[in-house]
């Protein structure tokens, strides 16, 4: 058992609390019974499991994965929750493809809250969507507030990266319609019908969808509203509409 803040493979998991150290390691950490079983029964790759003394491990042993006992001290150095339940994973990142089979995928551009992000992804999971990219300035998806608010989504669906406009021209190119949220110059999405093919992006809290990505779109839409309020949440509004255009 470790019992000293200063052994070096605690250091090591405490980096890994930053995105820097994450990335030059390629592996991150998820906490809690729910995340760290859904990483176990996925086809992700868990590294190594830390656990709390006297922590109740019997349920782990049908997944024969090696494991570290730390003290009540060192464990509580390395968690990031309120209620700690004594138990983590370190976890190797994994690197997705695209596959051109799917139906329905979503496009993040610039969305900066880790639960907003938490919470599309595992909408998109709930409602069968085939895949989500993470655009440029869109929250780090192994950041540990955005981990939690996935609920193991992450490990549920395909998660790719990058320049936007890049994917703008693959999913064309694989025949998908490409649609924008924005509040000016869309159309109502309840009036649209519906592409056999077809990606949403969803665009930064504040600023929305990038003038340039608005303007490579096929369509913008907007959800209609009939009350006072001028806008909705992003995790809202994309619930409403993946529920919308499910297959």
């Amino acid at each position: 058992m470790i019992e000293s803040v200063q052994n070096q493979k605690v250091k090591q998991w405490n980096k890994l609390k930053r995105k820097k150290e994450r990335m030059k390691n390629n592996t991150f950490l998820v906490e809690g019974e729910h995340l760290v079983e859904e990483a176990l029964k996925s086809n992700w790759n868990v590294k190594e499991l830390i656990i709390r003394e006297n922590y109740d491990s019997a349920w782990l042993e049908t997944y024969q994965i090696p494991y570290t006992t730390v003290s009540e001290k060192v464990f509580s150095t390395l968690t990031q929750t309120e209620h700690p339940q004594g138990i983590m994973a370190e976890i190797h990142m994994k690197k997705h493809q695209f596959h051109s089979t799917g139906k329905r995928m979503v496009l993040l551009d610039g969305v900066q809250d880790p639960g907003n992000v938490g919470t599309i992804i595992r909408t998109a999971d709930a409602f069968g969507f085939d895949g989500i990219v993470m655009g440029n300035g869109t929250v780090d998806l192994f950041n540990d507030k955005v981990i939690r608010s996935t609920q193991g989504s992450l490990f549920h669906l395909p998660i790719m990266f990058g320049d936007l406009t890049n994917w703008m021209d693959t999913l064309k190119q694989q025949e998908y319609h490409i649609w924008a949220t924005a509040l000016q110059d869309a159309q109502p999405l309840n009036n649209e019908d519906l592409p056999q093919k077809l990606a949403v992006i969803f665009g930064n809290e504040g600023n929305g969808v990038q003038k340039e990505l608005l303007n490579k779109a096929d369509r913008r839409v907007f959800i209609p509203i009939k009350g006072q309020a001028e806008s909705l949440n992003v995790s809202i509004a994309s619930g409403i509409i993946m529920y919308m255009l499910q297959c």
